[in-house]
């Protein structure tokens, strides 16, 4: 058993979806979120830039001695996993193997759609993992840079004009491919799944990286006996780089439920 916590991290609050998946499959462990809410997005950074800002987050979360690293940023998971995972002795997590998976366990007639921020559809991380899976996929990728902030404005739930225009937008390339299986390649995007579900009919299951990551790593820290396990519920804690007076109202979204637990903000420049 192994009680130390583990450290989740996003360029924004997106990765909370991930956090509450982790919480609900293993309440007794200890989770550290960071968000990097000061910079956000991070979707259409250079490589170089990404790669510098992942290793700061990296970096302040090992003060707190994790047990494990979950990249919760479908970003930071297409272009920085492999660095993050050399530069370091601990086990690090990312959202795109977990979601290919899934993908191809779901689809019937072998044509996934993916969606995700510029940087993650421009890496090619979700293609080749799929490719290595299933060779004879077809696959139909869209860039949806409005995505992030539309969510973390709060413009996410049905009937909201400007979420349901730009979805409709942006995965009507997508949905005319005749795609049976959509993967989510952003955490941010369950938070629109009523909108991007409503869109793309009944008959097309959607992929939540976040969610698929969390059972993965649940399954990997067992594998490899690194669960808690205690009785009682963990300890949950919550750093930011932006002011936290809007961190709770907007997070209490992306948890489904009152954040409950330490908000701190902190300069992540130091690290």
């Amino acid at each position: 058993m192994d009680t130390r916590p583990i450290g989740v991290f996003d360029s924004g609050l997106g990765g909370l979806t991930a956090l509450r998946e982790l919480a609900r499959i293993m309440p007794d462990e200890d989770l550290i979120y960071f968000g990097d809410t000061g910079r956000v997005p991070y979707g259409g950074r250079s490589k170089e830039i990404l790669v510098k800002y992942a290793r700061q987050d990296v970096a302040f979360l090992r003060s707190f001695d994790p047990k494990a690293i979950v990249i919760a940023c479908g970003t930071v998971s297409t272009t920085a996993l492999d660095v993050l995972r050399e530069e370091n002795d601990i086990p690090v997590f990312g959202v795109v193997e977990p979601a290919a998976q899934a993908a191809v366990q779901l689809t019937k007639n072998g044509r996934v759609g993916l969606i995700g921020t510029k940087a993650s559809i421009r890496s090619g991380s979700y293609e080749r993992a799929l490719d290595t899976l299933r060779p004879d996929m077809s696959i139909t990728a869209r860039a949806c840079p409005l995505l992030v902030p539309l969510v973390e404005n709060g413009r996410s739930r049905p009937g909201d004009v400007v979420a349901e225009t730009v979805v409709s937008e942006y995965l009507a390339p997508v949905k005319a491919a005749g795609v049976d299986t959509l993967i989510m390649g952003c955490t941010h995007y369950p938070l629109l799944r009523e909108v991007i579900g409503a869109y793309m009919g009944p008959d097309v299951a959607l992929v939540d990286a976040g969610e698929q990551c969390a059972r993965w790593v649940k399954k990997q820290l067992e594998w490899d006996g690194l669960r808690n396990e205690r009785p009682g519920a963990g300890r949950h804690r919550y750093y930011v780089t932006d002011s936290t007076e809007d961190f709770a109202p907007l997070a209490s979204i992306f948890l489904g439920e009152d954040v409950a637990g330490e908000v701190e903000q902190i300069d992540i420049t130091a690290y």
